[in-house]
């Protein structure tokens, strides 16, 4: 017994160090990873950068990197640096010594840390919530009465809603300021904020909203009354637009309802946005791509922005030639050159980087050209063919992402408008003759149905679908529901008008 328990443990002492050696094994193996290099990484960066920002990304650089000068290069500063790179500046002398010569010297290239904070000036403005404060001024308060309406107005949202309830409002003043209020008291309070410029702020709904607006009005004509009737009492009809339903629980005619909603829709539904003093952002589009049509014959070019002059800094490269035959054994000076060297590196991989974005978007351009020049030629959406990120990518040997990078955040300017190139990236379906089209082209024919209806008896998502198949679009009416609300069209009861 005793000794099969000794050969139990011994056999389970072999297993275990048997297992730690396995453990310990070491073994060599190949793998093929694909790393990208600096250059790859910024040509990348600078590929999604459109032309509104590419000017200010080459002033960054230009500030960073001394090394970077603007300016097309003279002949005698081009012939200079093809003669520095037939000499072949030795810097083995510099490059091969151990000592600590900075941080720069691992750096390779110039970009700034992205977390770093950039200050955008401002410029001096009173916000909205300033406006109602400047307001609340004028009036004659107690100062609780004024401590609740200053979180009244504090509560109100950029639209110009008060959408927070009252009772958590009571809660936060109780919190926050230490007044115990009722409801009743905040609703008193609240009705002198809505008296407050723009007309119809502080309300909690829009129905509240355009109410206010119409109560503020001059001129109190009969299609202003009638109008406030709608909104006071029936409201829910007027936004399914129950035309008959109103016409009749009124006692009017239809033109007398038109009236009355015509006074509706002059109403601002956001009279928070609506305020001059906010301060707002103007986004202009400038296109990446032109395209003209020189009798037929379409041309295209790269918006100039996109080809900006840079050059080496003749400086700089004077600079390298002059530490090259110079003491070598100098540390100060063997930190120099390491200094101009990397700056000279990168300056030309930025360079190099730009005449790359250059030509890989002028190259991506033209197969789209190519792809769509019924459309380019003519306009007319309904020739846009199907097209999806990898024709192009076949066309011009690129990988999909670059095409992707390209197609993102760029214009085009054509004679008929600017449009986005990836407006132009499209499904295909197929026709009952078996022609593959754009989803494009049925969604300007479902556009054009719409414009078309008699918006008296707008069409039914039913009813555009059969319109469609009677074309020979085989289309379900799910999908034309899609394509409708990728349009931003509402339902048929939305679109009725009087």
């Amino acid at each position: 017994m005793l000794r099969t328990i000794t050969n139990v443990l011994h056999f389970l002492v072999n297993c275990v160090t048997y297992t730690g050696k396995e453990m310990l094994k070491q073994k060599l193996s190949q793998k093929l990873t694909q790393r990208l290099s600096p250059q790859q990484i910024q040509l990348m960066k600078l590929l999604q950068v459109p032309t509104a920002s590419l000017e200010q990304r080459v002033k960054e650089e230009l500030e960073v990197n001394p090394a970077l000068d603007e300016g097309k290069e003279t002949e005698e500063e081009a012939a200079a640096n093809e003669d520095s790179r037939e000499e072949k500046i030795d810097l083995s002398d510099y490059l091969s010594d151990d000592t600590d010569t900075g941080s720069y010297r691992t750096q390779t290239s110039n970009y700034r840390d992205p977390d770093e904070n950039k200050t955008i000036p401002i410029p001096v403005v009173d916000t909205f919530h300033e406006h109602l404060q400047q307001q609340l001024g004028m009036v004659i308060l107690e100062e609780r009465e004024r401590e609740i309406a200053l979180q009244l107005i504090g509560s109100i949202d950029d639209d110009g809603y008060l959408r927070r309830q009252l009772t958590a409002i009571t809660d936060d003043l109780a919190f926050a300021r230490n007044i115990e209020a009722t409801e009743e008291e905040l609703e008193g309070i609240l009705k002198t904020i809505q008296s407050f410029e723009p007309a119809g702020v502080a309300a909690r709904d829009l129905r509240e909203c355009l109410v206010i607006q119409l109560r503020k009005r001059k001129d109190q004509n009969p299609d202003v009354k009638v109008a406030m009737s709608i909104l006071e009492r029936y409201f829910d009809e007027f936004a399914k637009k129950h035309y008959e339903k109103l016409m009749r629980q009124l006692g009017i005619k239809d033109i007398d309802l038109k009236a009355a909603i015509d006074e509706i829709l002059k109403l601002n539904p956001k009279p928070g946005s609506g305020y001059a003093g906010d301060l707002k952002v103007e986004n202009y589009i400038i296109p990446d791509f032109i395209i003209v049509n020189n009798n037929g014959d379409l041309r295209l070019t790269l918006n100039s922005k996109n080809a900006p002059d840079l050059r080496i800094s003749s400086a700089y490269m004077d600079m390298m030639k002059a530490y090259n035959k110079g003491n070598k054994k100098d540390k100060k000076q063997r930190e120099a050159v390491l200094f101009i060297k990397q700056k000279i590196d990168s300056a030309k991989w930025f360079i190099d980087a730009i005449r790359q974005r250059q030509q890989t978007m002028l190259n991506s351009m033209r197969a789209i050209l190519d792809y769509q020049y019924a459309f380019f030629l003519t306009g007319d959406e309904t020739r846009l063919r199907p097209m999806i990120l990898k024709d192009i990518a076949e066309i011009t040997n690129l990988d999909i992402s670059t095409i992707s990078r390209v197609a993102n955040s760029k214009y085009v300017q054509t004679e008929f408008g600017t449009f986005q190139l990836k407006s132009f990236f499209s499904e295909s379906i197929q026709t009952d003759s078996g022609q593959e089209v754009s989803t494009r082209e049925v969604k300007k024919i479902l556009h054009d149905l719409i414009d078309a209806e008699n918006k008296r008896k707008p069409l039914s998502d039913q009813k555009l679908t059969e319109a469609l198949v009677n074309k020979g679009y085989n289309i379900a009416r799910r999908t034309v529901a899609k394509y409708r609300e990728q349009l931003n069209i509402p339902v048929a009861r939305l679109r009725k008008e009087l």
